[in-house]
């Protein structure tokens, strides 16, 4: 059957080599799989990363297929319609090794995707996109106080808090409800409500896109700062993350200084305090400040909350002394939304609420920049660069944008 498929399907070229032009064919232990990205084959055995006896053919095709001109609107929480030149799915570490091995992800740039509430697609993308599916949830250690849990990178960051939190594993529960994978949470180092994943990370594993060589990240490896790491500074776009090991408490220690989850515990009338009521009431707090990106495209919070000194925060605090504000090590952090509630476009009061045609800033939170429908990237990041100028003028601050822009 193989032979007959590779008769249909390729044709005969120079030196015994079977070129396959429109389908490839992939044979391991006796299962011939059909996909469509063409490569020259032989059939000369090797072992596999997975020690299978494979032919090469099976080595270059056991991955699947590469969509051409994909469109990437199911794969950003904006929504918007941009199109991939190239599109792939990997579930497992062969695979994404086979596909780092194919022409295409040697000559295009690569770009990775999870749950793609962090992007903006400005463009269509003229490069490889990978789309991250891998999946799995390991126990790597335990004792009476403590347990490391070993996270595939295409895991839904909310589900494992979820589970976690059924097991009573504490320590991201306040991270509840934060869009997209595992894997995208150390590149942001996600925080909210006074805990950052930095606080839980013992380390990640990650593929090299060039070399294709596997390296351990320790936290200290991995420069986490606010709201940023080593991936988005000096290896960004070099590495795609696999694994990610958190340490939770089995004797959690509950955090609710932060925001206002202690009042919305009142309004729960919550008896007792737990990971699970926590988690709810970190749950209805997002899910009252920002729209579902099921219902209204966007990508949660668009902006950092800026850091300054302290002298600015005192010049500043003697012409708005009701201006909110938390110190930490750097400085003073400022609420970027209450700097833009406290700015305005022309002809309108505020950015908060402020529309323009399908696009513009959500009435409940000034942080989160929407597409109502059919708006291009373009315009949501124009609208951004508005909103920088305006709060820079007012308040000699520079705000700067979470969401990464491709």
């Amino acid at each position: 059957m193989f032979g007959i498929l590779c008769s249909i399907f390729g044709n005969a070229t120079n030196n015994d080599e079977r070129s396959i032009f429109k389908f490839n064919c992939i044979n391991v232990e006796n299962e011939i799989r059909v996909g469509e990205e063409g490569m020259k084959l032989d059939d000369n055995l090797r072992t596999s990363n997975n020690g299978h006896r494979t032919s090469e053919l099976s080595y270059y095709f056991r991955f699947m297929n590469v969509e051409k001109h994909k469109s990437l609107i199911s794969y950003n929480t904006f929504h918007i319609e941009a199109f991939a030149s190239n599109f792939a799915v990997i579930k497992n570490e062969d695979e994404l090794f086979d596909m780092l091995n194919t022409d295409v992800a040697k000559e295009k740039k690569i770009y990775i995707v999870g749950g793609g509430s962090n992007i903006l697609l400005t463009n269509d993308i003229d490069g490889l996109v990978i789309l991250n599916e891998m999946k799995g949830i390991e126990k790597v250690y335990e004792d009476d106080e403590q347990v490391r849990i070993k996270f595939q990178a295409g895991e839904q960051w909310h589900e494992c808090v979820r589970w976690c939190v059924e097991l009573n594993f504490g320590g991201i529960e306040n991270l509840s409800l934060i869009p997209g994978t595992i894997g995208a949470a150390p590149i942001q180092n996600i925080g909210a409500y006074g805990v950052e994943l930095q606080d839980v990370f013992i380390e990640l594993e990650a593929i090299e896109l060039k070399t294709k060589e596997k390296k351990i990240f320790s936290k200290d490896e991995c420069k986490f700062g606010y709201r940023s790491s080593i991936f988005k500074t000096k290896e960004k776009g070099k590495y795609i993350i696999i694994s990610v090991t958190l340490q939770l408490s089995k004797k959690p220690v509950f955090n609710i200084s932060y925001g206002n989850i202690k009042e919305e515990l009142a309004l729960m009338s919550s008896n007792e305090l737990t990971l699970k009521s926590i988690s709810d009431a970190v749950i209805r707090i997002r899910q009252q400040k920002l729209p579902d990106p099921a219902v209204i495209g966007n990508a949660g919070s668009f902006f950092k909350n800026p850091v300054i000194s302290q002298y600015q925060y005192e010049i500043l605090l003697s012409s708005y002394d009701d201006m909110p504000s938390y110190k930490n090590e750097q400085g003073v952090k400022i609420p970027a939304a209450w700097l833009i509630e406290h700015c305005h476009p022309q002809h309108a009061a505020s950015w908060k609420g402020y529309r323009e045609k399908n696009y513009g800033v959500h009435a409940k939170q000034a942080l989160c920049l929407v597409n109502y429908s059919d708006s291009t990237g373009k315009e949501i990041f124009d609208l951004s660069e508005r909103i920088i100028t305006s709060v820079q003028h007012a308040f000699n601050i520079m705000l700067e944008r979470e969401v990464n822009i491709w």
